[in-house]
């Protein structure tokens, strides 16, 4: 599994990297930034960028790489050595994300009790956060819901509720128009289909008046790194955060005066506080994580 791993102690290093085409890591990635430090073995074997996270968190596969943040906190608290770096890959508002049928009638965030809602995976992050949101904003406890998964966890020691059942033989979308779901968590995989309506009605004023009371930027995914390299190479972990910085800076501008990506601590911490919340009311995680002890004494100062 997690073997320990040995680093130069001076010079360059070749770090073995999950990193998908993201566009706030384009500059990075197709080799515009250079670094006397460091430099990256891209893994593009995986189809789909997700499809790393299992070797990853299970397997020790990589150096560093983006990670989805539900999943990296499953891996901290069973005692995965992995840190974070104070540095968002990508992030969004999820309250569009959660879609209804709309031919079948009027669906309100209120009225899901009881109902079935179609999920990629109950740890998947996009419905966390989505989960979080409902109990939080609408009263609606997952307890209350039953959910229809097609993927099972990326943390092989993780068990499902017994709320949880499986259906893999269609897309979320065409379980939601044959009406076998009530809602579906979409996230960017809603196909352009009028039928196909958020939940949450006016679901970017709701986000955005959300953010500005919790000050919440909800990140997807994160980037980490293996403990062993940041205690045996602080410098190239520091080179790590200031090449994606830049990279954000250059390919992702501020949306209308706010970064979906912030970067330290200081500005990810209220964000970390809540999905911390609501992966330990879901049963994700088995204890309270600290937002601290998901970083080291290096990684915590990065961009400080």
């Amino acid at each position: 599994m997690f073997e320990p791993r040995s680093y130069p102690s001076q010079g360059k290093v070749r770090l073995h990297t999950l990193l998908g085409d993201n566009p706030s890591t384009r500059s990075l990635k197709d080799g515009t930034l250079k670094s006397e430090l460091l430099s990256f073995d891209f893994d593009d074997s995986f189809k789909i960028t997700h499809d790393g996270f299992k070797p990853m968190v299970r397997e020790g596969r990589f150096d560093c790489g983006e990670l989805a943040i539900v999943t990296y906190l499953q891996a901290r608290a069973l005692g995965r050595p992995l840190l974070l770096l104070p540095a968002p890959i990508g992030g969004r508002f999820q309250h569009h994300t959660l879609a209804h049928d709309a031919s079948r009638g009027t669906l309100l965030p209120q009225g899901l009790a009881g109902k079935r809602i179609g999920i990629r995976s109950y740890t998947q992050t996009t419905v966390t956060w989505v989960r979080g949101i409902l109990r939080t904003e609408y009263g609606v406890s997952p307890q209350d819901v039953h959910w229809i998964a097609q993927e099972d966890a990326h943390m092989a020691e993780y068990r499902e509720p017994d709320n949880v059942s499986r259906i893999e033989d269609r897309s979320l979308s065409q379980l939601l128009l044959d009406g076998d779901v009530d809602a579906a968590i979409l996230g960017n995989k809603k196909p352009d289909d009028p039928r196909l309506q958020p939940v949450i009605a006016e679901p970017e004023a709701v986000a955005s008046d959300w953010n500005y009371r919790t000050g919440i930027v909800p990140m997807n995914h994160i980037f980490v790194a293996r403990a062993d390299l940041s205690r045996q190479r602080p410098d190239v972990i520091c080179a790590l955060y200031d090449s994606l910085l830049e990279s954000r800076d250059r390919d992702i501008p501020s949306e209308q005066g706010r970064q979906m990506r912030p970067f330290t601590l200081a500005a990810l911490r209220p964000s970390l506080e809540a999905i911390i919340d609501f992966a330990l009311f879901d049963g994700l995680i088995d204890r309270r994580l600290s937002v601290d002890e998901l970083f080291d004494e290096t990684t915590a100062a990065l961009g400080a």
